[in-house]
């Protein structure tokens, strides 16, 4: 392998005035730079990128923590992947300042993070991004204040620069959409109120009804629907007996996720109940192979993933760079409403039935 003094030796220079028309640090006349170039292509010399970091202080590598991979090679039912699609956002905005993207997996233990977070200073990244797969909260050691660390869906309580979704306004954008079209009795079915998200949506949830003037039935939500699939079906067959038994049962479903309506729609047609015909449903992420393949296709509003990743990223190279001081709480991200025909357009129907 050519070194430096290989590339003087040929071009007839010296050492130093190698590495000045490497690193661009000083002026050369264009005709020494000319056979330094010359040589350079003539040896293959590959500059040390090791050697530049220890001068200048930057690596131009951002490091990443996440589970994404390790989980993706377990998936076998069609399931959101936030974390990947959190990590094409980011690798968007690294490409485009021509740094390097170095990303290491936990293989889904926790306890492995603060490792992989010293291991990536230890290599000298300019800063660090932790990814996680779901909005919540985490506990664990932090970057060195010379290596700045984002946190991405998800935030901590040291106040941890973080990027997380807007859950309450991606809800409520969802439920104004629909009583905009007139839908006045709107069940919720959700996960474990546990969850960070949960709580978060049926604010949103409540506070579009409020501003439509629709008083909140308690009777319409149902929370706890499982992640084990081994008790999902039952939990929602009983939640869908519950709110078709209502005195005044829902025109619109709202699930908790894409895949919970998937599953809806399912039991409702064992039941001969169509969709949106004798009653809507609509769905929450936007993950397009599930709400664009079901017949009809599927209302939902977007999780933000990639824009999230974006901003994650846009976020590091601001502290790193030290244009931006440290936000004191979570960025929240909000996704658009997807609006397909799912949902039938009660306002619409109201006023045909008038004019006829």
């Amino acid at each position: 392998m050519s070194t430096i003094y290989d590339v003087a030796k040929l071009a007839g220079v010296s050492p130093k005035t190698v590495s000045r028309v490497v690193n661009g640090d000083a002026p050369v006349g264009k005709k020494t730079r000319e056979k330094v170039e010359t040589a350079i292509r003539e040896l293959k010399y590959v500059p040390s990128s090791a050697a530049r970091m220890m001068r200048s202080n930057r690596s131009g590598l951002i490091g990443v923590v996440t589970g994404a991979i390790s989980r993706t090679a377990e998936l076998s039912d069609p399931k959101g992947l936030p974390d990947l699609f959190i990590l094409q956002g980011i690798q968007q905005v690294v490409a485009e300042r021509d740094l390097t993207l170095m990303i290491a997996d936990t293989a889904g233990q926790i306890d492995k993070v603060p490792a992989l977070l010293r291991t990536f200073q230890e290599h000298r990244v300019e800063g660090l991004i932790y990814v996680a797969d779901y909005h919540k909260r985490v506990a664990f050691e932090t970057a060195t204040p010379a290596c700045p660390l984002v946190l991405a869906n998800c935030y901590d309580a040291h106040g941890t620069p973080a990027i997380v979704p807007d859950d309450k306004a991606c809800e409520k954008r969802l439920v104004e959409r629909l009583t905009a079209h007139g839908h006045r009795r709107i069940a919720y079915l959700t996960f474990d109120p546990a969850m960070d998200a949960v709580p978060l949506r049926i604010e949103g949830y409540r506070e579009a009804l409020e501003a439509a003037g629709i008083a909140y039935d308690p009777a319409l939500v149902s929370t706890g629907y499982p992640i084990n699939t081994e008790f999902l079906h039952r939990w929602l067959d009983e939640a869908l007996d519950r709110i078709l038994a209502l005195p005044e049962p829902p025109t619109v479903i709202c699930c908790g996720n894409d895949e919970m309506a998937m599953q809806l729609y399912g039991l409702l047609r064992t039941r001969g109940i169509r969709v949106p015909e004798d009653i809507s449903i609509a769905g929450f992420d936007n993950y397009r192979a599930i709400a664009e393949t079901l017949y009809p296709p599927l209302s939902t509003v977007e999780l933000p993933y990639a824009e999230m990743g974006r901003q994650a990223a846009e976020l590091l190279l601001s502290l790193i760079s030290e244009e931006a001081s440290r936000p004191h709480d979570p960025v929240r991200v909000a996704g658009r409403v997807f609006w397909r025909s799912s949902v039938t357009d009660l306002e619409l129907e109201s006023q045909t039935s008038k004019g006829g």
